[in-house]
């Protein structure tokens, strides 16, 4: 998995990073989800589409602790998030990580890594999956997108 590539599964996903936690709603499940720590600076690297070998990188240099433990935490991430369907494969290899991105302390104590956790949140499924909002086209308000035939 260290060479696979993934991005947000947009429009399904939608997120924001606020005060270093991402809160992340997938609107096809309803669930809603949080990172914070390392597994916030993991999801801002993962919408920059960077391999998992550069975000465990990346990581490793923000983070003080074992490269084994900090790669295994990554990718059981990772994998977490593919299975939630947050993220999905991105095949763009000729993409070059930006080198003004680095996740860096600027010379201060690096914190100790510590396992991300993906936090999920299934109460307010109900609410999120009425809500027309995300099912709007131009048409506007309250019309329904209909489902697409199989």
């Amino acid at each position: 998995m260290t060479q696979s590539r993934f991005r947000v599964n947009s429009p399904t996903v939608t997120h924001e990073t606020i005060d270093g936690e991402a809160v992340i709603i997938n609107l096809e499940s309803g669930n809603y989800y949080s990172l914070i720590d390392a597994g916030c600076v993991i999801w801002n690297l993962v919408e920059k589409h960077l391999p998992a070998s550069e975000i465990i990188a990346r990581v490793s240099e923000a983070y003080e602790g074992q490269r084994d433990t900090i790669q295994s935490g990554v990718v059981r991430l990772l994998s977490q998030l593919e299975q939630e369907s947050l993220i999905v494969p991105h095949d763009q290899s000729s993409e070059l990580p930006d080198p003004e991105s680095r996740v860096l302390q600027n010379g201060s104590i690096r914190p100790q890594f510590k396992a991300p956790v993906l936090q999920k949140y299934t109460d307010m499924q109900e609410l999120l999956l009425l809500d027309p909002i995300h099912d709007v086209d131009d048409m506007g308000w309250p019309r329904v997108n209909p489902k697409p035939e199989k």
